[in-house]
């Protein structure tokens, strides 16, 4: 085992419109009722003007692409399991209506530690980029007797 089933410059993207069912299932799952995803009268009156999709769902997008990336990728002597996001930040607002694209960009690859790094930007209809982070994927020996 030495070379990993990924390279840097493996990419994959996701498009959707965020809908209001989005916001408020994702709401009820997590119990998140803050007023800025569900309070439409309230968020008129903010600087926003309307309300905000949770950026905890933002990160629900980012792993729907890590689950793309490893489409086809999988091996009998490794599984490839999420270590975490690192440098989340959410740098503008996503409306409920917008669009968004999520591009998940492999940049590292650490063959000794059997890691890859890849680097996520989520842009919106217009172009502007709305969120960032950094995802780390283990790849974990299996152990044949499972």
């Amino acid at each position: 085992m030495t070379d990993l089933p990924i390279r840097p410059g493996d990419e994959a993207t996701f498009s959707k419109t965020v809908s209001e069912s989005d916001v408020y299932l994702f709401a009820g799952i997590t119990g998140d009722l803050a007023p800025n995803h569900v309070n439409e009268a309230l968020m008129a009156q903010s600087a926003y003007g309307k309300r905000i999709a949770h950026g905890a769902l933002l990160v629900g997008f980012m792993s729907n692409c890590s689950t793309r990336i490893l489409e086809g990728r999988h091996t009998q002597a490794e599984t490839a399991v999420s270590l975490g996001y690192d440098r989340i930040r959410f740098l503008a607002p996503v409306f409920i209506g917008d669009t968004i694209t999520v591009t998940y960009r492999t940049s590292e690859i650490d063959t000794e530690r059997r890691r890859s790094r890849s680097s996520i930007e989520i842009t919106n209809q217009d172009g502007k980029l709305v969120a960032v982070a950094t995802h780390i994927l283990a790849w974990v020996a299996n152990d044949g007797g499972a």
